[in-house]
């Protein structure tokens, strides 16, 4: 239906306290980008949280389909998310509840080629979310307010610091390049383990590229030679400066050249062949 019929009863969990999750997937030429993989993190995101998945996963896999074939458009992404459901307002989990499910899909818009090719700013901030990053739950307020910090500050993203150690950005993973060794931290509580975070450590295994999960602090990010910022709408982004100071040069660096490049042809491998299993299908 239009947007501006969907309607959501103000009793839902989702409305009234936050309580569900979400995935965002990238749509090329139509074809969903790693679906199962964020089919596979939806499952663990609802596990964490205790929602009951109202799916099978091939069953997301149709509707997912559906929703990108009645658009106009061919680069989509494709939201959705899970709440516990409308009960009346108790913190406690209700019994007998159906999960509400609510789907979108818009235009994907990826930062345009000036853009990958100048880099942008970043700023920094204290990362004081909750501790259980990991889940990809719909209460986002402490996000969204580290988001505004660098939206009012022009900057493309705000780069979180726990205790002197990097942990993510305010909507994307971070990645470091310090003497040629692309560095980040590991998968923990602490950071949404990224799809697109993944693909780069993917792609870095393949190709050769030096790559460490370790504990990088802040006083490395600040004297890195790279800062790349990875998200299923960034994909791969170089930072050039943070908090006004400088990285490298002041411009993407040949690390990130060669990771952006490695993923948009991993980007037209994944079309190629969902064209193809389309086709067969």
């Amino acid at each position: 239906m239009p947007v501006e019929e969907a309607r959501v009863p103000v009793l839902d969990r989702g409305f009234i306290f936050g309580d569900g999750v979400y995935e965002l997937i990238p749509v090329y030429s139509r074809v969903p980008f790693r679906l199962d993989e964020h089919l596979a993190r939806l499952e663990r995101s609802l596990a964490a949280v205790r929602i009951r998945n109202p799916y099978s996963r091939a069953e997301w896999r149709d509707i997912i389909l559906q929703l990108v074939a009645k658009q106009g458009f061919e680069d989509q992404g494709v939201y959705f998310q899970v709440t516990r459901g409308v009960a009346k307002r108790d913190h406690a989990f209700p019994k007998n509840v159906e999960p509400t499910v609510f789907m979108m899909s818009n235009p994907l818009v990826n930062p345009p080629a000036a853009q990958v090719e100048s880099g942008g700013p970043a700023v920094s901030a204290e990362d004081n979310r909750w501790l259980r990053c990991d889940i990809k739950s719909i209460s986002l307020v402490g996000n969204v307010l580290l988001r505004q910090l660098s939206a009012e500050a022009g900057a493309a993203e705000t780069i979180l610091f726990r205790d002197g150690k990097l942990t993510e950005a305010s909507a994307s993973n971070v990645f470091i390049v310090r003497r040629g060794v692309i560095q980040s931290p590991p998968k923990s509580s602490l950071i949404l383990a990224g799809i697109t975070y993944d693909v780069v450590a993917e792609l870095a295994a393949a190709n050769g590229l030096p790559l460490e999960f370790r504990e990088v602090t802040e006083k490395e990010v600040r004297a890195a030679d790279e800062i790349w910022v990875t998200s299923s709408s960034k994909e791969v982004f170089a930072i050039v400066s943070l908090d006004g100071a400088k990285i490298g040069d002041g411009r993407p660096g040949p690390g990130f050249r060669r990771m952006y490049q490695l993923y948009q042809e991993f980007k037209q491998k994944v079309m190629r062949a969902g064209k193809r299993e389309a086709v067969s299908a």
